[in-house]
């Protein structure tokens, strides 16, 4: 029997939308919003603002000149750009807090991987991939809330080479998949990112076929166990990218994620 309901509705402490996402997200869905109804309202939250202006100065963004205030910012980057930071910079306490380094580090790079990819390919905008990237295993928060020592069991199976899905429904009963989805309908997310948390596993049985599988393809290059030859040949004959190329493009996105993850720290 499914257990994602009962999961999440017994667990006491269930992850908050960070109240600044929530408030991004409004925004953005207000076709009327404008840059200055952005800037004002990062301005209200100044270890956000802060955080925002260090990653636009970053090496990761790579502009020429020091940039000191939102509202130079803000219209350099667009609102797209600042919706994908803010929820990287919001959502960071969310992972940290649970003590696991691991998923955070290993969401930034799939975010990374996504956003690179989807500027190579157009599969999809770049800035909704990065936030479709980095939440897909969200899911994982919740176990982790839920049972350290059942989610590190799960971790030690998929480290031993056990299937992470068919673990976790051994030890709670669901997957991260069918609890990140959940997760994200009841945090009221785009229907996008709740389908490339739901079906990054199994990107064919969504309606939203091509970022699912995005994410997909990029979560699997991003693992610690990745193995080259059993890399899926159609994903690299659909995204025009040669074999000999890809150790090289896994290098870029890892040196680029670290790069964020340097300015996030």
């Amino acid at each position: 029997m499914d257990n994602t309901i009962e999961l999440i509705n017994k667990l006491k402490d269930i992850p908050a939308m960070p109240n600044v996402i929530i408030k991004i997200l409004q925004i953005m869905k207000n076709e009327s919003s404008s840059i200055t109804d952005l800037a004002e309202m990062i301005s209200y939250d100044q270890a956000l603002c802060i955080k925002v202006l260090a990653l636009v100065n970053s090496a990761y963004y790579g502009f020429a000149q020091q940039i000191n205030s939102l509202q130079r910012a803000l219209p350099l980057l667009g609102l797209q750009k600042i919706k994908s930071i803010v929820v990287a910079v919001a959502m960071r306490p969310m992972f940290l807090n649970q003590g696991d380094k691991e998923l955070w580090e290993h969401s930034i790079r799939v975010a990374v991987g996504c956003e690179y990819f989807a500027k190579k390919t157009k599969i999809a905008d770049e800035d909704d991939a990065f936030v479709m990237g980095f939440l897909h295993d969200i899911g994982k928060i919740v176990f982790n809330m839920s049972d350290h020592s059942k989610y590190l069991k799960v971790k030690d199976c998929v480290a031993e080479g056990a299937d992470v899905l068919e673990a976790e429904r051994i030890f709670f009963r669901t997957s991260h998949v069918q609890t990140g989805a959940l997760l994200a309908k009841r945090w009221q997310l785009p229907i996008l990112i709740t389908n490339a948390v739901k079906y990054h596993h199994t990107p064919e049985e969504s309606s939203m076929k091509p970022p699912c599988k995005l994410v997909n393809f990029v979560d699997s290059i991003m693992q610690e166990n990745f193995n080259i030859e059993k890399v899926d040949e159609q994903i690299l004959t659909e995204y025009k990218i040669d074999l000999e190329e890809l150790p090289n493009i896994i290098s870029i996105i890892k040196h680029k994620a670290e790069a964020l993850l340097l300015e996030l720290s």
